[in-house]
């Protein structure tokens, strides 16, 4: 379900988080599902548990999934409750698309390249059924 890398720049919890975020937004973890106990899926990562609770925290906070002691942690949603007026999200995801449009225009990437890199995501993320 989730690997992260351990010499990224990118810090543990964060990589944790975005990667849980993408589970649920593809579909791969549909409401419903049973997130790996916190051990369990520290333990698969390499990580500190400490890492893994804090993430299912976040998660928790944004209305992702909801913990139950000793019932586990379920995906309780497929859209984040985060408060975030539609508004300013599209202002959000705006700024973040003009950041990678820059980076792959200065890494040298063609605009066909990045739009096949574009598709293949958004297939991913809603698929044609």
């Amino acid at each position: 379900m989730l690997t992260v890398n351990l010499d990224s720049d990118e810090p543990l919890l964060d990589q944790i988080v975005r990667g849980i975020r993408t589970a649920i937004a593809s579909g791969q973890v549909p409401a419903g599902a049973e997130l790996p106990p916190v051990r369990q899926l520290a333990m698969d990562l390499g990580v500190n548990w400490n890492t893994v609770s804090r993430a299912y925290r976040v998660l928790q906070a944004s209305g992702l999934v909801h913990t139950a002691r000793g019932r586990g942690t379920r995906v309780t949603s497929e859209v984040e409750v985060n408060g975030e007026a539609r508004k300013s999200v599209r202002e959000r995801l705006t700024a973040q698309v003009q950041s990678i449009l820059t980076d792959a225009k200065l890494a040298g990437l063609k605009r066909s390249e990045l739009e096949k890199m574009l598709t293949k995501e958004c297939e991913a993320m809603w698929p044609s059924r």
